[in-house]
């Protein structure tokens, strides 16, 4: 259920608020923005802040817009009024001394003409986070002129709307393209929105519907992957991904039986026109999640000490919410396990040794066009997997 709370009215140099809950998915999403009135002395911005936020944590998609003089550099301010913290940023470079952060341009998207826009995105932990900024100013020039921060609505659905109890499934997935529960599978093959699918060889390994372990409703997709480069086993959603974006954000719950062993290992391919068809993929290798991209066989993180210790394992036995959002215009990526994110697999553009560099050698963005869910060993590893609750889309998407 979606529960629109009203526009609020304001004068013409004071910023407007405007916030929209999404109930069943547990994301709040907020913009901001601000504008000089025709008469005002001042060049102005406007300013779009859209966040996600959970129990512990949030991140926010930042849109700035410049509607004064061309910059050749920008410097965005604002105050965080709750115990925001940031901890790390894409696309921009962000630091935060007690309430007060700043956000630089990353370099190649310093320059804004008059009506042009930047966007970035940062990371952060927050337990009891107030209410979105309303003070932003760019290169020191306050966004709605004179800088009147809006009056916040409430940022929690009318009391008559009890909150969601459990994860978003189904139709649960706002405007995603890919929203599936499997629940409308009508037998043990899967069909309709799902078609198996062996990419370059087929083994033994087989893919099901089961109606025995599911993480919400009662049934979830089975794939029992086999060791072996032609026991490839994949089940492939046929909605088409390609406009998906600027940033596509995926969620998939997850629960599987064995550890993932020290061979390269994927339960997550995606078909990439930028590497001609071939896939972007997540797996695991040496113990630890990662990502691999299959043209040139560069992983995040690097396969170093350093940079496995800075990745997690997939704990067995147990559903595991796993989330990702890609950038199709910069190669910028970001991964979370459950509400954390996976500091390993994230990509900002800035090189790290020994972490990112090797992801980092090829510039070209992604662009995914499709989802397959299943299993590819490339040495040793048996391995069952259940996948649920499978969402792919434009927006943020909670677990």
């Amino acid at each position: 259920m979606r529960v629109l709370l009203p526009r609020l009215l304001s004068r013409p140099v004071t910023a407007v608020l405007t916030a929209a809950v999404l109930t069943a998915s547990g994301l709040t999403a907020l913009s901001a923005s601000g504008a000089m009135s025709a008469s005002a002395a001042e060049p102005g911005c406007r300013v779009d802040y859209t966040v996600n936020r959970w129990a512990d944590g949030y991140t926010a998609q930042i849109k700035v817009t410049n509607l004064g003089p061309a910059l050749t550099g920008w410097r965005l301010n604002w105050t965080y009024t709750g115990d925001q913290r940031v901890t790390s940023a894409w696309n921009a470079t962000v630091t935060q001394s007690g309430a007060s952060v700043v956000a630089v341009d990353a370099g190649w998207n310093g320059t804004l003409a008059t009506g042009a826009a930047a966007e970035f995105g940062l990371q952060g932990t927050s337990r009891s986070a107030g209410s979105t900024p309303g003070d932003f100013a760019l290169n020191g020039v306050p966004c709605g002129g004179d800088g009147t921060p809006p009056t916040t609505p409430p940022t929690t659905p009318p009391p008559t709307t009890p909150p969601p109890t459990t994860p978003p499934t189904g139709a649960d997935c706002g405007k995603a393209v890919v929203c599936s529960d499997f629940e409308n599978q009508a037998g043990p093959a899967p069909s309709g929105d799902w078609k198996f699918t062996a990419p370059d060889c087929q083994g033994t390994g087989t893919a099901v519907i089961d109606t025995a372990v599911a993480h919400s409703g009662g049934k979830a997709l089975r794939v029992d992957g086999r060791a072996g480069y032609c026991n490839h086993a994949f089940v492939a959603a046929t909605a088409d991904l390609s406009s998906v974006g600027p940033v596509m954000y995926g969620r998939l719950w997850v629960r599987h039986t064995t550890a993932l062993p020290s061979a390269h290992v994927t339960f997550v391919s995606m078909p990439d026109t930028s590497q001609s068809g071939r896939s972007l993929r997540v797996g695991g290798q040496n113990g630890a999640l990662q990502w691999n991209r299959e043209s040139d066989d560069a992983t995040l993180p690097a396969q170093s000490p350093a940079g496995v210790a800075q990745s997690r394992p997939l704990p067995t036995g147990s559903w595991q919410c796993l989330r990702f959002a890609i950038d199709t215009r910069a190669p910028g990526l970001d991964t979370w396990l459950g509400d954390g994110l996976v500091p390993g697999l994230h990509a900002d553009g800035v090189p790290t040794q020994d972490i990112d560099q090797q992801w980092l050698a090829r510039t070209t963005p992604p662009r995914p066009t499709a989802l397959r869910l299943g299993w590819e060993s490339y040495g040793t590893g048996d391995d069952t997997l259940w996948f649920d609750d499978v969402a792919v889309g434009s927006e943020p998407i909670g677990c």
